[in-house]
């Protein structure tokens, strides 16, 4: 059965990570294993990850980190209310 859902689910969201860090890879002229060796990574890992997206939460951050977008992690599962709860914690 095809899904044509505009969401993606985490198999999709894995791989199109993958791509997205493939790419900025490539824009800073590393090798895969330039890559792995800088963010302290095992090279298998890494070349796993762009194969089939999987890889711990560890290594991404790490890789990450080299590639300049660890503060993008910052952004993820804040809650909505966020506001609310910042003005408790000044009361």
């Amino acid at each position: 059965m095809i899904s044509f859902s505009v969401e993606k689910n985490p198999y999709e969201m894995r791989h199109l990570l993958a791509q997205r860090v493939k790419f900025l890879r490539k824009q800073k002229k590393y090798s895969q294993q330039e890559l792995a060796e800088r963010s302290n990574v095992s090279f298998g890992s890494y070349k796993r990850f762009e194969k089939s997206g999987q890889i711990s939460l560890e290594s991404l951050l790490r890789i990450a980190f080299i590639l300049n977008r660890l503060e993008e992690f910052e952004k993820l599962f804040i809650p909505n209310n966020l506001d609310e709860i910042e003005k408790l914690f000044r009361e």
